[in-house]
């Protein structure tokens, strides 16, 4: 019962927003005049500032009405799950604005990607989740929480929701770019969709052999058999952090589309995620070493193997015992 609750809720939290925006389209649509609406109105306000609009929406609706339903839960996961949602609102929303113009293969394509990519991240998310709706929220805000104390009720609006307004329209400001230039196509788009493409690959293939990882110590703590301490195979024989990797370069390389159609100042937003990642990376490793059983098999880990991109083992660096 608790699971179908919080699925209705997933489902009902943006309605606002799309009501909204789609009120908006239906009143532009229906205008007898081909001309923009006076910019003094608020549909016309709407009609000449896509970006802010965006902006605004999020705010009232993520921000605000989601951080509300988080207190009302005392569970912030309902932002968890629309990380892997709101890129692909975005991206439709930016195509079907009054005003986008864009290249159609170039539009087709990353609208395209970006359900790729939300598709396998939202698969992870409810698989890492055994398939339930708000069972659990982001350790980080576990964390958080008893660190803040009492105060967490006011700073998780700031630390949870403020915070992701600036990280997912930042690393979608691509999408925005993308449907404002009809430039055509041309190599580097196709560039960057095969790097978009490895990056998801990448990603998926590391999280679905960290899942498996983890399955496999569930299984031995049930049969009392001593835990596997570290993943050491696959992917992660050569990174620390792989699936970071794969994210990264899924949101570097969509920057490229934008890039490309002379937007370069859009790299702040794959900037300032990989700074975000880097600092989670920090806190994982922490958490990693805090364990007991695996401490001392992660710091060789730690030694051996590239944090982020995939690259050969580094030798142990243990001295070598002198032959008699």
């Amino acid at each position: 019962m608790g699971s179908f609750k919080y699925a209705a809720i997933a489902f009902l939290a943006p309605l606002p927003s799309l009501l909204f925006y789609l009120s908006f389209l239906h009143h532009y649509r229906r205008r007898s005049s081909p001309s923009p609406p006076p910019s003094d109105h608020l549909w016309g306000w709407c009609f000449h500032h896509p970006l802010l609009l965006a902006n605004v929406l999020f705010f009232a609706n993520v921000d605000v009405l989601f951080w509300l339903i988080g207190l009302l839960l005392s569970n912030h996961w309902l932002i968890d799950l629309y990380w892997t949602v709101i890129p692909v609102m975005l991206v439709h929303y930016f195509a079907s604005h009054p005003l986008a113009k864009a290249d159609a293969a170039r539009s087709a394509v990353v609208t395209l990607l970006t359900w790729v990519w939300s598709v396998r991240l939202t698969h992870n998310y409810f698989r890492r989740e055994r398939w339930q709706w708000g069972a659990r929220e982001d350790w980080r805000f576990n964390e958080m929480r008893k660190e803040y104390g009492r105060p967490w009720w006011w700073i998780s609006f700031f630390a949870v929701y403020l915070s992701q307004q600036v990280f997912l329209i930042g690393i979608c400001l691509p999408m925005y770019a993308i449907h404002s230039s009809d430039k055509p196509w041309n190599i580097w788009d196709s560039l960057a969709t095969v790097a978009c493409l490895s990056g998801i690959v990448i990603a998926y293939f590391a999280d679905t052999q960290l899942y498996e990882f983890v399955i496999r110590n569930e299984t031995l703590s049930k049969l009392d058999a001593p835990l596997v301490p570290n993943l050491d195979t696959g992917i992660w024989r050569y990174s620390r952090h792989p699936n970071y990797f794969g994210e990264q370069l899924w949101w570097w390389s969509l920057f490229v589309f934008a890039w490309n159609v002379g937007q370069g100042w859009m790299f702040i937003g794959p900037l300032v995620n990989s700074l975000c990642l880097a600092y989670v990376t920090v806190l994982v490793e922490r958490r990693m070493l805090k364990k007991d059983h695996r401490a001392e098999a992660y710091r060789e880990y730690q030694r051996r193997t590239s944090v982020w991109i995939p690259w050969f083992k580094r030798t142990s660096g243990a001295p070598k015992a002198k032959s008699s």
